[in-house]
């Protein structure tokens, strides 16, 4: 069994077994007072109409100002303007992104903040989804060879493809 010292808090709709709790170290609590206790705030929720944007400017104020945010669930989890803002007025530590509100555009001014790490959506890294990956990339090559333009661009800021 894995041992992790540290106190770890979660925040689900149902809770686990007490068993399980012990099992995994874990203690169950409510999303406010996760998020105003934990060094590191981890998002891993499916889209639903009650997760749409559980993560805003409030939730976001809510963190220690040395706290980090890793959102790995789903785009519109998170309002990602609300997230930018913060982040800017260096209202909590930093954060790193493995999806975004609007995918595969990033929302203004996330280029440009250095507490912000931006993953390319790398939670999908399945053998089958890497290679369904790399033959997109071939395809992309081969229409910019073509003076096509590559159906999967990265947005640019300011500049022109």
């Amino acid at each position: 069994m894995l041992t992790i010292n540290m106190k770890i808090l979660y925040f689900n709709r149902n809770r686990m077994p007490e068993k399980k709790e012990r099992e995994l170290n874990a203690e169950y609590s409510s999303l406010d007072n996760l998020l105003q206790e934990s060094d590191f705030v981890s998002a891993h929720v499916p889209l639903t109409e009650q997760t749409k944007y559980m993560i805003g400017k409030k939730q976001l104020l809510m963190m220690k100002p040395t706290a980090y945010f890793i959102h790995t669930a789903r785009g519109k989890v998170v309002d990602d303007t609300a997230l930018v803002e913060v982040l800017k007025e260096e209202k909590i530590a930093g954060a790193a992104l493995d999806v975004y509100e609007n995918e595969p555009q990033l929302t203004e001014g996330m280029a440009e903040l250095e507490n912000l790490m931006l993953l390319p959506h790398i939670g999908s890294a399945s053998h089958e989804t890497r290679n369904i990956m790399a033959d997109l990339v071939v395809d992309n090559v081969l229409d910019a060879l073509q003076d096509k333009i590559p159906r999967s661009l990265v947005p640019t800021w300011g500049g022109k493809f």
